[in-house]
């Protein structure tokens, strides 16, 4: 392999995750011709349950399937610590320039649409081992990671989907779907693991956020109450003293004056 690393007696491993393999038969002949291991799952849910079992090297993912599309198993993926750095390739007739940017936003590390030539995917495919496949022992001397559970997976993705669309939130039932499951099931997560609705994480969240922006900005309570995900600055002003006990002007006031007070002393 390219880029210096250390050659494995273990061939790359390839994992494609697809329902309708037939659209990329032409692609899995030549992927069997190489010198690799080839699997392939024919739903997501599989598809997941077999690349925290294989870690394959590799994983290509069509976007449009039933169960769970591929940007939800992708956001999975990247909270898996077994599946954490490994190279997500969307492979989907799903081209729009929408649907490119959320594949890649979501972890994907290329997008490939399903009417390229066979042999281009396997060329983008060839690039990303070369730039991320190490042989195994070198693998083997990181400390391995703190295997979550399934429930703790779906957590952490919808933590992070959250913290990262504040301002947008989608609904429960899109924000369940999101990250592959239902509205019921991820309430229940919240509420076994953080003692806590959903709703009530998102506040906290938004809330969160609104202090270190007060802290770190010169903007207006109204620009931070927008950029937070509140209505308007009279709502930010109320959840924030029912949560911080003063306003979010006290407390920008008190911050600086800590900061300006510890500048005083080491000057």
């Amino acid at each position: 392999m390219a880029g210096g690393a250390a050659v494995s007696s273990e061939p790359p491993h390839i994992l494609l995750i697809d329902d309708v393999p037939e659209d990329i038969r032409a692609t899995l002949v030549l992927l069997k011709a190489q010198p690799w291991r080839v699997s392939l799952a024919s739903d997501a849910p599989q598809g997941y349950q077999r690349a925290l079992a294989l870690r394959p090297d590799l994983i290509v993912l069509d976007v449009h399937m039933p169960h769970m599309n591929g940007f939800s198993l992708c956001r999975l993926l990247r909270e898996a610590p077994a599946t954490r750095q490994t190279p997500i390739l969307f492979l989907s007739s799903a081209n729009s320039s929408m649907e490119r940017l959320e594949g890649l936003t979501v972890g994907g590390v290329d997008y490939i649409p399903k009417s390229c030539a066979p042999e281009e995917v396997l060329a983008r495919i060839k690039i990303h081992l070369q730039l991320t496949w190490r042989a195994p022992s070198a693998m083997a001397q990181r400390p391995a990671d703190p295997e979550p559970q399934g429930d703790e997976i779906v957590l952490r993705a919808a933590m992070r989907v959250i913290e990262n669309q504040l301002d947008d939130m989608p609904s429960l039932a899109s924000l369940a779907q999101k990250v592959g499951t239902h509205e019921k099931r991820l309430t229940a997560i919240f509420r076994e693991h953080l003692g806590m609705t959903v709703f009530a994480y998102i506040r906290d969240a938004r809330l969160r956020r609104g202090q270190d922006l007060l802290c770190e900005s010169a903007m207006s309570v109204q620009d931070v109450a927008e950029l937070v995900g509140f209505r308007n600055a009279c709502n930010f002003t109320t959840a924030f003293r029912q949560r911080i006990g003063m306003t979010p002007s006290q407390f920008r006031q008190q911050a600086l004056g800590i900061v300006e007070t510890e500048s005083a002393g080491r000057a």
